[in-house]
């Protein structure tokens, strides 16, 4: 999908960055900007914690309380999928039988990938959540921010 931008009586095509883009952990809405303070998620400290505002477009992460709940079906849905993806790659190449244990040594590998992948599932799960919510705009540097009306301060980081 390519979009016009009207910058200084010049125009110029921009191309929307595909779906595939955030797995990077960008912005949804400019695609440029970190959402994670620290881009490395196995620094297991600062796995989730997330910039407040897009350093880039200014967009708001915390859309309101409890938003990032939802993030638990896309990690769901990643981690079959993954587990899938193994299976039918460890079927194609290694093969399973009914007279050898291949099955276990798969199920074996699979948990530990799971376990290594799963702080940057995690990231990814937050990322495509919110970008169900918040679209890409081509136009993210004339358009304004959103504001949120559901966002309570108050109970932001309460444990």
């Amino acid at each position: 999908m390519e979009t016009l931008i009207n910058m200084n009586t010049a125009t110029k095509k921009v191309k929307a960055p595909g779906i595939l883009n955030l797995a990077n952990c960008k912005c949804p809405r400019c695609r440029e900007g970190n959402m994670f303070t620290n881009s490395n998620p196995y620094n297991l400290k600062e796995t989730m914690k997330m910039n407040a505002y897009c350093p880039v477009c200014g967009q708001p992460f915390n859309i309101e309380v409890g938003f990032y709940y939802g993030s638990g079906y896309i990690s769901y849905a990643l981690t079959i999928a993954w587990s899938v993806t193994t299976f039918v790659a460890w079927w194609v190449l290694i093969g399973f039988s009914l007279r050898d244990n291949q099955i276990f040594y798969w199920l074996g590998f699979n948990s530990l990938s799971l376990v290594a992948l799963q702080p940057y599932l995690m990231r990814v799960s937050r990322t495509g959540w919110l970008a169900f919510f918040v679209r890409f705009d081509p136009n993210w540097r004339v358009n304004p921010v959103i504001k949120n009306e559901r966002v309570n301060d108050a109970v932001e980081n309460m444990s």
